[in-house]
């Protein structure tokens, strides 16, 4: 992996933007990567964008901040506003097809632009409360950040007091992710 890839995950508040860059960074960091999060939430936690900052790697992080992204993931309308300025020619941009936004306003200056029918596929085949975890499996199939079974472990730390109490919550959670991992190639 090299030096850190860096990582804005962007959503509504409740969508779990900040559940999917938990969970990546302590898959990474079990994996013995360098790894830095920092959340961007307040009132924003329900009703309002929610960020998170991930950078992951084998080098150490240089600094927290970081002006362009290597990963966008926008996962509302809003979300695909309020994160352009962390758009660059290098950067991967994904976003829900099911966002609230126009063609002109997705960032024309992305080296990639990846839509992904996450919301449908979720509400569709899943559930839609693992919206965010099909989103960690395409992140994860764009990026290698981690192994599958790491964050398989990732999610079981996470979780794992709810697979308990309904142990079908584990195979969903887990067909999340290999579902999005399918969605992007």
């Amino acid at each position: 992996m090299g030096k850190p890839l860096k990582i804005v995950v962007a959503g509504e508040g409740g969508q779990g933007v900040q559940a999917v860059a938990e969970i990546l960074a302590e898959a990474a960091y079990d994996e013995g990567k360098e790894v830095l999060y920092i959340p961007a939430f307040g009132v924003e936690q329900r009703g309002g964008v929610s960020l998170a900052y991930l950078q992951v790697g084998d080098e150490p992080v240089p600094a927290p901040k970081f002006e362009k992204a290597d990963i966008v993931v926008a996962l509302s309308g809003r979300a695909v506003r309020r994160t352009r300025q962390y758009v660059g020619p290098e950067t991967i941009f994904i976003y829900d097809t099911h966002a609230d936004v126009q063609e002109e306003e997705l960032p024309k200056e992305a080296k990639r632009l990846i839509p992904i029918p996450g919301i449908e596929v979720a509400r569709k085949e899943l559930h839609p409360r693992v919206f965010n975890i099909l989103i960690m499996g395409a992140l994860i199939k764009l990026t290698s950040i981690v192994g599958l079974e790491d964050a398989k472990k990732a999610l079981e730390k996470r979780l794992g007091h709810r697979f308990e109490k309904d142990p079908s919550l584990r195979e969903l959670n887990y067909r999340a992710l290999e579902k999005g991992m399918a969605l992007v190639s």
